[in-house]
């Protein structure tokens, strides 16, 4: 059980963890940081990992690294004052550390300045012996999670306050899950307890929302635009090259069912043949599953044209929802790299996938770790009546897989309602703020842009969920503001903490209306939050995300996160940085009520 005893004295943010500071710079949007995925790293990066390493086994004790332990690098940011930060995956004595994750903060000259990280204690766990076999381990996750279980491997499992020795094991074709999806299960190497049981999909509808729906008999179905596709839009089809070379990028036209006709970018392999795959966004490409439950993108099948031109804008056409699928995943590339320099979903130049039609009947769209790709379900035909391809919905769960390549966030235990834990909580915000922004990078005249989450799927009560006042999404029980409770709520209901603290920094409390929707957002104490705007508030909760959370942040994690990134961006005596603390103190999230350490 998670203590929840609150600290009775305030702490000073940065005491912990120091921080780079850019000072009070900038008037308008923050110049974009320079990332790069360690796979892809030149000598310079190879250089700030070294210098990283080096300074984090020379502070020890902050860094909590013990002999044996080794750091292996997966992201180095830069900042356009030149700090850097080194993301870093741990092991002890060659074994993954669950839990272990930091990130190790350096200034321009590549001296410690402090680190983030996600274990507050010493890993090591009491034995590094396995009782149980590899074989015992997997025949126990296979048993818990109803499938077929992998090859189970030796862990230490650092979450949750203390260190233990486990194997991970990756359960297939899983009973417990939606379409017999995936699920990764830790067992204790020395108990046989099950330490976790998470599914490997972030799934956009919770099984707690999908049964109430249920039991009200109310159906979700999406609202479409049937405009055939052509007007708004020409499609090209340009004569070969003198050399008569194939493949080249050329621009076609989708008929989508939520958005009206798109412009969509496609390869044309042939002079009659053209594939949904993007040259200019990486290859990013949507494929479709044939209602199968595939385990990799790999499996699925290449979605052609002979005209380059895509859909009807009705179910009727199995390439409908591939075009709202691949558009919406374009815009959401585009929204990330032009607003923050993110090049793809891993900031690694590569391509986003997509499989549409994913399994019979399933009714949801969810971002799949494993595979690394989106997938789309076309509905139950029931409760849920019509594909969730809509632009929100992409936007969310692609920025579960950027949190998937950066903090990690996961939630911290499950039960058959669904999953808990604020970790979790903080991913599904994330996922909710940037998706809602992915709409208004768009801004398309089809769904006009907005502070609310699946308002075009045609619920009852005209949305989701909505970040202005969490609460009035009835349906998933919402919550406005942190309690120590939250900690046991599920994560999309626990989303509503973080998601109305970025409302409040970005518009502000109060009534107001944005693209004729009519907004009015409470505070915890009362007192009133005045805005700093959309730009301001997403560049310091990106780069909280990006430099400052690791795999455990919780809501106070988080509002430490986004202050030090406001203190970077905008300095420590700014508005800025004053905004972000009292827009997290209306959520009830402060430095005097914080739990005591769990991690």
């Amino acid at each position: 059980m998670r203590r929840t005893k609150i600290r009775s004295l305030a702490v000073a943010v940065g005491v912990t963890t120091a921080v780079t500071g850019l000072g009070a710079t900038a008037l308008g949007a923050p110049t974009p940081s320079t990332d790069h995925a360690v796979s892809s790293s030149g000598p310079s990066d190879a250089a700030v990992v070294e210098a990283a390493r080096t300074v984090a086994m020379a502070h020890a004790s902050a860094t909590g690294l013990t002999k044996g332990e080794g750091l292996r690098a997966q992201d180095v940011m830069l900042d356009p004052e030149g700090a850097r930060h080194v993301r870093f995956v741990r092991t002890h004595q060659g074994m993954p550390v669950l839990g272990g994750d930091l990130i190790v903060h350096l200034d321009h000259a590549l001296a410690y300045t402090g680190v983030t990280r996600a274990a507050g204690h010493e890993v090591k766990p009491t034995t590094t012996k396995a009782k149980l076999t590899p074989a015992q381990a997997a025949a126990k996750a296979a048993s818990v999670a109803k499938g077929k279980a992998g090859g189970a491997h030796l862990v230490v499992d650092a979450r949750r306050g203390a260190s233990a020795l486990a194997y991970q094991v990756r359960v297939r074709d899983s009973a417990t899950t939606e379409a017999n999806g995936s699920r990764t299960v830790v067992i204790d190497a020395d108990t046989g307890k099950v330490r976790s049981d998470i599914p490997d999909n972030d799934g956009f509808v919770s099984p707690e929302l999908r049964e109430t729906l249920r039991k009200r008999g109310e159906s979700l179905t999406p609202v479409t635009d049937n405009a055939p596709a052509g007007s708004g839009f020409g499609a090209t089809t340009p004569a070969p090259a003198a050399d008569g070379s194939f493949p080249r990028t050329v621009k076609g036209i989708g008929a989508s069912l939520s958005l009206g006709t798109v412009p969509l970018t496609t390869t044309q392999a042939a002079p009659t043949t053209f594939l949904l795959k993007d040259p200019t966004r990486y290859g990013t490409e949507t494929r479709d599953a044939k209602d199968q439950e595939l385990d990799d993108y790999a499996s699925s099948a290449q979605i052609t044209s002979t005209t380059n031109k895509w859909g009807n804008g009705a179910v009727s056409s199995r390439t409908s929802a591939a075009v709202d699928a691949q558009y919406g995943i374009a815009e959401t590339l585009d929204f990330y790299k032009k607003t923050f320099g993110r090049k793809g979903i891993a900031n690694d130049s590569q391509g986003a996938h997509a499989m549409v039609h994913y399994a019979s009947k399933w009714a949801n769209a969810a971002w799949s770790h494993q595979c690394q790709c989106m997938l789309y379900g076309d509905g139950d035909g029931k409760t849920f009546k019509k594909p969730m391809v809509n632009l929100d919905v992409t936007g969310h769960e692609l920025t579960h897989g950027v949190v998937d390549a950066t903090a990690k966030l996961e939630p911290t235990f499950q039960d058959a309602n669904g999953q808990y834990g604020e970790p979790g909580s903080l991913n599904e915000s994330l996922a909710d703020i940037f998706g809602s922004n992915v709409e208004f990078f768009t801004n398309s005249a089809k769904d006009t842009p907005d502070y609310l989450i699946g308002e075009k799927l045609g619920l009852a009560q005209k949305f989701m969920r909505r970040l202005d006042k969490p609460s009035l999404d009835r349906l998933g029980r919402t919550v406005d503001y942190w309690s120590p409770d939250v900690f046991y709520t599920e994560v999309h209901a626990g989303s509503g903490v973080s998601s109305h603290a970025y409302y409040l920094l970005a518009e502000g409390s109060g009534q107001k209306t944005i693209n004729g929707v009519k907004y009015d957002s409470p505070t915890y104490d009362g007192g009133t939050v005045k805005g700093i705007g959309r730009t301001k508030a997403s560049a310091i909760f990106y780069r909280a995300l990006t430099r400052y959370m690791v795999s455990t942040t919780d809501f106070h994690g988080a509002r430490v996160a986004t202050l030090k990134a406001a203190k970077d961006l905008f300095g420590a005596g700014s508005t800025e940085y004053k905004t972000v603390d009292r827009a997290w103190a209306a959520v009830n999230v402060t430095a005097s009520n914080t739990p005591e350490a769990h991690s």
